[in-house]
């Protein structure tokens, strides 16, 4: 009996330490089993100075997605940035797609303005409108060196 007892509390102390693991795996891994549908929606920048793929976007203050993949166009030089929005929200084709920073020093994040416009971007659409980053570094040596 005193034998069954202790195999009952290492075997629940396993799996709590199984649950444990996965849970902080998913976690780390940035998986999330329950997310919501997204559609894919591309936008073109000339400087995404910071972006990082898993860079969140944000609508109204809240995410709506995320940068799923950055490349290259090297026949415009612009960086071409995919995005994954939530299903849920609807984008007007006038929407306004611009590089943010989280903070004075901290990540960047793409912020959405929605447009006016009745037609609405479906999935592999192109938002047209887009802001570049604004880079602290040229703005301070803009400032220091402009001999006016």
């Amino acid at each position: 009996m005193k034998k069954l007892n202790l195999e009952m509390i290492v075997g629940m102390f396993l799996l709590a330490g199984f649950i444990s693991f996965s849970w902080l795996a998913v976690k780390m891994g940035d998986i999330n089993p329950f997310a919501e549908e997204t559609y894919p929606v591309t936008a073109r920048f000339t400087s995404i100075s910071g972006l990082k793929e898993g860079s969140a976007i944000e609508l109204a203050g809240v995410i709506v997605g995320k940068v799923s993949n950055i490349e290259l166009d090297t026949g415009d030089y612009e960086a071409v940035v995919h995005l994954d929005i939530d299903k849920r929200v609807e984008l007007q084709d006038d929407t306004i797609a611009s590089i943010r920073t989280a903070g004075i020093i901290g990540d960047k994040f793409i912020k959405l303005t929605p447009g006016g416009s009745e037609i609405i971007l479906g999935a592999g659409d192109e938002i047209e409108e887009t802001e570049p980053a604004i880079s602290l570094e040229e703005l301070v040596s803009k400032y220091i060196f402009d001999t006016k």
